[in-house]
């Protein structure tokens, strides 16, 4: 019988082998364990198995950080970085044993080494010098929440001097620290814990991590809380390896990088966080807005354009018919002449009038919906930009409108600003035809403000202005000047010496000034206007506000328009005087009378 037991034989045998037994039962219950979640167990068979005898890494991870890393109903470990680590498990045939608990005691348990790795942290340069930070995986926004009742703030430093929940040995809470943040900390083991804190009224704010927040508020209904400034502060999020596992380290970015030539870290990604992205604008939605906008406008082209050619051809029927009759008796042809040209200019007068009246109505409407809505498009984009940084930093750049993202959010709040100011600018113009085409009464009884009268002018005929010439100087009186008259009419007197001075420019390098002052002795409001044009012969200056007297012919001139222009301001009391020397330039002197009240 004792034969077949050697140990009782060698007694001495027997007691080492049960000293070496006792030893290892005393060890194992001496070393110190992670406090984990019971069925995160046996991790290490369900990964690598494969390599039966390499010892496992065992990794820690926060059991309260979704979509990241957490414990999911069945009680096992779930998440981007889970999925992201058993991934790289794989192509890199390593074994793991995943342990999820609380984050102050994974900090803790890396720094003492009880593990090999965690499956996050953010980084930083204190936590550089503690740990070895593998390349980054993804970027984590950090916002700040706040129950929708309370003061919504911008920034961190509004926080100062209000309860803030940070999740411990997190990196707001070591930020905050730094920043001198210190009786005003309220601190929870993880993050949902720190919000249902915040929702139950236990602080004033909260600092967490922008995706994980949004995540908690959506999963527990905690429906009277919302981020309040979305970007505080931004950090790059990797795997943290114990100081010195330079094997380990290579590893893990070795398996990064298979994962995203392979596609497989773009497929976790949108597993995880692709849904809680809120998706672009579609091209067919984008097409049918432009539709909306550009439709309208483009019919309301083309029906001015019909307008214009059947008022040419009346025109044209009308000129016709009194050429014909002009014909018929030669005595009578000067005269006859005279009458129905002038008929004519005023039935083309009237005729735009009533256009520019319709068509400022006509782009007025689209015009006012460019600027009720631009303000909308551009918060908007300011909304968007969050989550376009965000693809921006994990991703890479993108194309946006045809055009790279990085160009793009440069560029964006420009183009929105030269769109609002350009249909503010339509709106102006738009306002100054429909006064000048306002129907004049033909009354000189109006106390005008001589200068807002000469800005119209000049806002009217700015295109003739800027193709003629890229030398403009305007020195309007900077006290008030004020006659009594019609403003359409002087409007109309100074856009055609404007037009006439245009015309009289040999090039664009040559220049226009216009002036205005008071002449206190013959209390008179002055317009100096002089143009460096190709000036007028002297035998030819006494006829140049004769009817139908112009030397512009060929480039549309009637030789109407400073006759007519005459004739105003004669009515209103006034006089006009012409200056010029050939090839020097013209100076046309308007006079009309100041009324009482000038400065």
């Amino acid at each position: 019988m004792f034969s077949r037991c050697p140990f009782l034989h060698n007694a001495s045998r027997f007691r080492g082998i049960l000293s070496l037994l006792t030893l290892c039962a005393l060890l194992l219950a001496a070393t110190p364990t992670l406090a984990v979640d019971p069925s995160t167990l046996g991790e290490a068979a369900a990964t690598g198995g494969e390599n039966q005898g390499q010892r496992p890494v065992i990794v820690g991870g926060n059991r309260g950080y979704p979509p990241y890393e957490f414990i999911d109903e069945s009680g096992k470990p779930a998440g981007f970085t889970v999925d992201l680590l058993r991934a790289i498990a794989d192509v890199m045939g390593m074994k793991l044993d995943i342990r999820l608990g609380e984050w102050a005691r994974v900090h803790d348990d890396l720094v003492a080494g009880r593990i090999d790795m965690t499956l996050g942290m953010s980084q930083s340069a204190d936590r550089e010098k503690v740990f070895d930070l593998p390349t980054p995986h993804t970027i984590v926004q950090h916002a700040i929440f706040a129950r929708k009742e309370t003061k919504p703030v911008k920034s961190l430093e509004e926080l100062r001097g209000k309860r803030v929940i940070v999740h411990r040995n997190g990196a707001m809470h070591q930020q905050l620290v730094k920043m001198g943040f210190s009786d005003e900390l309220v601190f929870a083991e993880t993050p949902a814990d720190g919000l249902r804190l915040l929702s139950s009224g236990e602080a004033d704010y909260a600092v967490a991590a922008l995706l994980p927040g949004m995540y908690i508020i959506r999963e527990h209904k905690l429906t009277n809380l919302q981020p309040v400034a979305r970007d505080v502060m931004a950090f790059k999020f990797s795997f943290a390896v114990r100081e010195g596992n330079a094997q380990l380290q290579a590893q893990l970015n070795e398996g990064l990088a298979i994962l995203k030539k392979t596609g497989k870290y773009q497929e976790i990604y949108e597993k995880w966080l692709g849904v809680l992205e809120p998706s672009a604008l579609s091209r067919a939605k984008a097409i049918r807005y432009g539709a909306a906008v550009l439709l309208p406008l483009l019919l309301l082209l083309a029906a001015y354009i019909f307008w214009s050619r059947s008022l040419k051809k009346r025109v044209d029927l009308r000129t016709a018919e009194l050429a014909r009759e002009i014909g018929e008796k030669k005595k009578a042809l000067d005269d006859l002449r005279l009458h129905q040209d002038q008929l004519i200019q005023a039935d083309k007068m009237a005729s735009l009038g009533v256009l520019v009246s319709g068509v400022a109505h006509e782009v007025n409407n689209p015009n006012g919906l460019i600027l009720l809505n631009m303000p909308i498009i551009a918060q908007t984009w300011e909304d968007a930009l969050l989550l376009l940084e965000e693809i921006y930093r994990t991703q890479g750049d993108f194309d946006l409108g045809g055009i790279s993202y990085s160009r793009m959010r440069e560029e964006m709040p420009h183009i929105l600003d030269e769109t609002t100011e350009a249909a503010r600018k339509i709106k102006r113009i738009v306002e100054d035809l429909k006064d000048f085409a306002r129907q004049d009464i033909g009354e000189i009884v109006e106390k005008i403000d001589f200068n807002e009268v000469i800005r119209a002018a000049l806002r009217l005929v700015e295109p003739t202005t800027r193709q003629a010439t890229n030398h403009l100087s305007i020195n309007l009186s900077a006290e008030p000047l004020f006659v009594r008259g019609s403003a359409q009419r002087i409007e109309q007197v100074v856009i055609n010496l404007m037009v006439n001075a245009c015309r009289a420019l040999p090039d664009r390098e040559k220049g226009i000034t216009v002036t205005t002052s008071l002449d206190r002795k013959q209390q008179a409001v002055i317009m100096q206007l002089s143009d460096e044009g190709v000036g007028i012969p002297l035998e030819n200056l006494h006829k140049v506000t004769d009817p139908f007297f112009t030397t512009h012919r060929e480039n549309g001139g009637t030789g109407l328009g400073l006759s007519i222009s005459a004739g105003i301001v004669k009515e209103l009391g006034g006089t006009l005087k012409f200056d010029s020397i050939v090839g020097v330039g013209t100076t046309v002197t308007l006079s009309l009378p100041a009324t009482r009240g000038n400065a």
